[in-house]
């Protein structure tokens, strides 16, 4: 993967290096996850987007990380 140097707002590289920190990502890790989200989100606008985010991160999970899905409750026959 090829990278380019671009200029960001001061202020949006603060609340990256913030939310980077919290969710054990690099700033440019967060930065790029948030615009995979934004892009997901003007992609698919019916979908919040929380969904959004919460399914890339799922998706990024190592395989035997995961765990079953387990059902809350059974459907009433």
């Amino acid at each position: 993967m090829s990278s380019i140097s671009v200029r960001i707002d001061e202020d949006l590289v603060s609340s990256a290096r913030i939310s980077a920190k919290a969710e054990f990502r690099t700033v440019q890790g967060q930065l790029e996850f948030w615009a995979k989200v934004g892009r997901a989100a003007l992609d698919n606008p019916e979908l919040p987007a929380s969904f959004i985010a919460e399914t890339l991160m799922s998706l990024a999970e190592p395989r035997e990380a995961s765990t079953a899905f387990v059902a809350r409750s059974t459907p009433s026959t």
